[in-house]
């Protein structure tokens, strides 16, 4: 999905100001409040380059998980040490469990149905042991997502110039549409493309569905890592 830009994507979101340092601290502070299982792995699903995992790396033994070959690319380079696994968060299977799954940054849309939700959460459920958590950042619901709203984000770096713009869509079945358009200027010249994204526009009560079908106890904390709120799934102990 983000192939083209992978080399890119850090710098983007850097110039939209976000914090993974501070983000992995308030993360750090909701799996001490909920986690109960005594070890101290830690799944990311769909990780894209890694960045949460940089701060996360000093408490846990980690592993990362995406379907996009080129985020995880640059995930290995910035963390050699861990795993990574090129997978569909709807139907992977690692064959093992972990005290800490996420799913961070609103991944969770590209599952775009409420079926394909089910399963993701499902197969996240599965990879978390008992006693331990799955923490879910959602994308927006749609009485948040305004169709006809034009976004733009611009990077101003000495060897590197990115104009990415695009205008809030829905199409049937509350589906978000998300068109970019990329201009990027290196010493090489300067590109043009686009990159077409959907995610699904889901309310709180599918997502609590989708974490009880499983069996977890769900708590949802309001604000989140930056704002979007958070799903926080307990799986009972044995």
């Amino acid at each position: 999905m983000f192939s083209p830009t992978a080399s890119y994507y850090d710098a983007i979101y850097a110039a939209r100001g976000k914090n993974y340092e501070q983000e992995v601290q308030r993360l750090l502070n909701l799996i001490q409040q909920y986690k109960r299982s005594p070890g101290n792995t830690l799944l990311d699903v769909a990780c894209g380059t890694g960045e949460h995992l940089v701060y996360l790396q000093h408490a846990f033994q980690l592993e990362g998980l995406d379907l996009d070959p080129e985020l995880l690319k640059v995930a290995h380079q910035k963390i050699p040490a861990a795993t990574f696994h090129l997978a569909d968060m709807v139907d992977f299977d690692l064959e093992r469990q972990f005290d800490v799954v996420t799913c961070l940054f609103s991944s969770i849309g590209y599952v775009k149905t409420c079926d394909r939700l089910d399963s993701a959460i499902q197969a996240m459920h599965r990879h978390t042991r008992p006693g331990g958590v799955l923490i879910v950042e959602p994308w927006l619901g749609p009485e948040e997502y305004h169709t006809g709203s034009v976004h733009a984000t611009y990077v101003d770096q000495p060897t590197l110039k990115v104009a990415r713009m695009n205008v809030s869509r829905i199409i049937e079945g509350n589906v978000s549409v998300l068109d970019f358009h990329y201009l990027i200027a290196t010493a090489d010249g300067v590109q043009h493309f686009t990159e077409h994204h959907e995610l699904g526009l889901f309310v709180q009560e599918e997502y609590h569905s989708a974490f009880e079908h499983c069996g977890m106890l769900v708590v949802y904390d309001e604000t989140g890592l930056e704002g979007r709120g958070l799903y926080v799934g307990i799986k009972p102990s044995l």
